[in-house]
């Protein structure tokens, strides 16, 4: 990895896609500061499409959709994205797998999570799983004290004896059945709402995270940045961010909004082509 001053004024300058995941990222030991919240505000001012990518579940993303300076949200590790249209006062919502296909993998998650939750003393289900749809949080480490590496690695085996995903988060082990991740949901999101090529962006977007649910972004983006916690997570990745801020947390991720602001100039607040390949329907990003 290396510093984020090591990414070029010139290319900092052309990024016109923020991407990012949200615990531990924007957040700082589970809460949002005023200068994260403060920073989204700012790209968005900027003209800057922001899309949280987090593993968070649909109640939160509804909220997050509605009420952040956001353009839209991947939620639950990519089972869904979520676009609230401002403009018809509707909200978008996109799913992996539909209805009935939900159900039947809902009651499967429900069996295994009796199984693990007898298995590995000390977990707990995440206290957001109420508003889960399409996936099982386990708790490692955020309402529960913390499990050593081998039990959050259990948790993880028990998800994949039965077939299901596994992703690692800061703070949860995170399952579901289904052939998706951040990334194949955030293509999808750019396919339907920007009627872009993820790839084709790779000069123009950045994703910032700290986790291992967020490796496969980490490996595809060309501008992939690590907030300075994700030297903990080293041991479980094999494709880490290209680059690192100096802070943890939502300090980090203010450092890496100052520096594409800074990387701007003066024109950081011009209206950019971003929104208006986003603008569907008559729906822009804020």
């Amino acid at each position: 990895m290396q510093a984020l001053s090591s990414l070029s004024q010139q290319q900092a300058a052309k990024i016109r896609f923020v991407l990012s995941d949200i615990d531990d990222t924007i957040t700082t030991e589970g809460r949002m500061t005023s200068r994260a919240y403060y920073a989204l505000e700012q790209l968005s001012a900027a003209g800057i499409v922001v899309i949280p990518i987090t593993g968070r579940p649909a109640g939160w993303c509804d909220h997050i959709a509605r009420m952040w300076p956001v353009f839209a949200v991947v939620g639950e590790n990519g089972a869904f994205y979520m676009r609230y249209d401002h403009t018809a006062k509707k909200m978008i919502t996109h799913h992996f797998a539909d209805s009935a296909q939900r159900q039947i993998n809902r009651q499967k998650l429900n069996e295994l999570s009796a199984q693990i939750l007898r298995a590995v003393p000390g977990c707990g289900l995440a206290s957001d799983q109420n508003y889960r749809e399409a996936d099982l949080a386990i708790d490692f480490c955020e309402d529960v004290p913390p499990l050593n590496e081998s039990e959050v690695q259990r948790i993880v085996n028990m998800f994949k004896q039965v077939g299901a995903q596994a992703k690692v988060s800061s703070i949860h082990v995170n399952g579901w059945f289904g052939d998706y991740d951040k990334l194949s949901m955030t293509k999808t999101l750019f396919a339907r709402e920007c009627g872009l090529n993820l790839q084709d962006q790779l000069e123009t977007a950045l994703f910032i995270g700290d986790s291992p649910n967020d490796e496969p972004m980490f490996e595809f983006f060309n501008f992939s940045v690590g907030v300075a916690n994700i030297q903990g997570q080293l041991h479980r990745l094999k494709h880490p961010p290209k680059f690192v801020t100096p802070s943890r947390g939502g300090e980090g991720f203010v450092e890496m909004v100052e520096y594409l602001l800074q990387a701007r100039g003066e024109d950081g607040d011009v209206r950019t082509r971003a929104q208006a390949q986003c603008a569907r329907q008559g729906s822009s990003p804020r």
